[in-house]
């Protein structure tokens, strides 16, 4: 039962960072034209990994 619930916390987690990613999109553009980063890659690929082990 734990483990459903927590499979299911990840993955709407995972597809909240995509969301909130697509959403940023403008925002780190204008950042790295300022010659700064954003680093809503590095979230996404973390919350991918948790996601990703808790399958198996």
């Amino acid at each position: 039962m734990i483990s459903r619930a927590y499979h299911a916390t990840l993955f709407a987690l995972y597809q909240l960072c995509i969301m909130l990613g697509i959403a940023a999109m403008p925002l780190a553009i204008a950042a790295r034209q300022a010659g700064f980063t954003i680093p809503v890659h590095r979230v996404l690929a973390n919350v991918e990994a948790a996601y990703e082990s808790a399958q198996h």
